[in-house]
């Protein structure tokens, strides 16, 4: 809960409270039914579903096929995943028995408002949290002020009755999305004012060109991407920098970390491009945010729906106009957790224990404070330090066990920091401090005890 609070509280400050042009809201879980007609979600958001004939196992097609074929199967339709299942004879993992024909199988869990349970009492669980940004658009952009670009950002929990979830937190039923839908003005989307900041940053890119060619990925600059037209729009290259950044900034290695381009089959209708930032886990590359350039698709449909007037005015122009959607920095939180994770863990030798090096900003406990045995007095200016420094880190105290398995305890754990009193504290007002990733030690004097914390968790890297 700590590191997901932590994840939460990072992507934030970053992209709301040190941003003008990002605004946030709190969007309703249980909301209207017409928004996701509107969406599109009541009509197509589904998954196709294979159902064994025998013990009616149900499981997602384009798994089963990705799993028995190992060949990319996001994205194919009915038709020929049919094919595939019958060419190969694919059958049920669970009883050795032959599957249905392939089926639609919507994604949305159904309740009902109010004290009856037919029809027109039916309403969604949100399965993402960007529809509600654009249901509150107008309201946001003139109680916020915004002029265009802007963007509105959400921490919020989503909900998929998935057929088959996989891969411990990677694919569930209930999870939270961190999102930002960040709006254009429509005839200015080469007008980016960000763009000097990345463009020399690098990255691994793999585009649909390169995808269909069966090349390998290519480290470029953002600038050279846009010049070769692999990025289509300055706003696109730079929001997948700046979130590659993100990650990168907070501890996982680049190399771990790639951006692919959506291939036409999968990319959704309306989206002009898209782009997957992913992640090397230890089952695949996977997607860990997902990147649409969704033009005006969703506020012209419910415009449409609602009847409502969901437009700006444009002072330039003197005209109505309705945003595009640019970019939309979709992340989920608990594969963001699992990135970082899978990331930190490391196993020393030297020490003969788990290091898990998380970033100080994320770690759940940032400083353990020990006594170094458990005496009188030392036990109470520890007490002391603790009480004083949880005001403003998250603190650990422990006073069991020998000062060598307290260490490695808190490796384990990921915290970066750990404070030792012992007899000399007494004498000099000092304590060690040991830091996680070098087992270095330091004397730091306990008047400065937290100036030296904080300043070291801003600087680490």
């Amino acid at each position: 809960v700590e590191l997901k609070n932590n994840i939460k509280a990072a992507w934030w400050k970053k992209h709301v409270r040190e941003r003008e042009d990002i605004s946030g809201i709190d969007g309703a879980i249980i909301t209207h039914p017409e928004v996701w007609v509107a969406s599109g979600h009541v009509a197509s958001f589904i998954d196709l579903m294979l159902e064994c004939t025998k013990c009616s196992e149900k499981m997602r097609a384009d798994h089963l096929i990705e799993d028995a074929l190992k060949i990319p199967a996001d994205g194919m339709k009915a038709a020929e995943i049919n094919v595939l299942v019958a060419k190969h004879k694919l059958v049920c993992p669970k009883c050795k028995s032959p599957f249905k024909e392939v089926h639609d199988f919507n994604l949305m869990f159904q309740t009902h408002v109010g004290p009856t349970e037919d029809k027109a009492a039916t309403a969604y669980l949100r399965p993402e949290t960007a529809q509600l940004m654009f249901t509150n658009f107008k309201l946001v952009a003139e109680n916020a002020r915004l002029k265009l670009p802007f963007g509105i950002a959400q921490i919020g929990r989503a909900f998929r009755n998935e057929i088959s979830p996989r891969n411990f937190l990677f694919r569930c039923r209930e999870f939270e999305q961190m999102e930002i839908e960040y709006f254009i003005h429509p005839d200015k989307a080469s007008d980016c004012p960000y763009l000097g900041d990345v463009e020399g940053y690098e990255m691994l890119v793999y585009s649909a060109a390169m995808q269909a060619k069966e090349e390998e990925p290519k480290q470029m600059k953002v600038e050279d991407a846009l010049k070769k037209g692999i990025i289509k729009t300055p706003w696109h290259a730079y929001w997948l920098a700046t979130e590659h950044k993100w990650f990168v900034d907070l501890g996982v290695k680049p190399e771990h970390l790639r951006i692919r381009q959506h291939l036409d089959t999968e990319k959704s209708h309306y989206a002009l491009d898209t782009w997957d930032l992913e992640y090397k886990f230890p089952f695949a590359w996977k997607e860990i945010l997902g990147m649409a350039n969704r033009t005006d698709f969703d506020l012209q449909q419910h415009i449409k729906h609602s009847g409502k007037d969901l437009s700006l005015f444009d002072e330039e122009s003197k005209k109505k106009i309705v945003p595009h959607v640019v970019a939309e920095p979709s992340f989920g939180v608990d594969r963001a957790f699992l990135v970082f994770m899978f990331d930190a863990y490391s196993y020393d030798k030297e020490r003969d224990n788990v290091v898990l090096k998380l970033h100080p900003k994320l770690a759940p406990v940032q400083v353990g404070v020990f006594p170094l045995i458990k005496k009188e007095p030392l036990i109470e200016l520890s007490r002391s330090l603790f009480q004083d420094l949880k005001k403003n880190f998250t603190i650990f105290y422990d006073a069991s066990g020998s000062i060598g398995r307290r260490y490695a305890r808190q490796d384990e754990a990921g915290t970066p920091f750990c404070v030792t009193v012992d007899f000399d504290s007494l004498e000099d007002k000092s304590v060690t401090v040991r830091m996680r990733d070098t087992t270095e030690q330091k004397r730091v004097k306990i008047e400065g005890l937290s100036e030296f914390l904080e300043h070291a968790i801003e600087q680490y890297k």
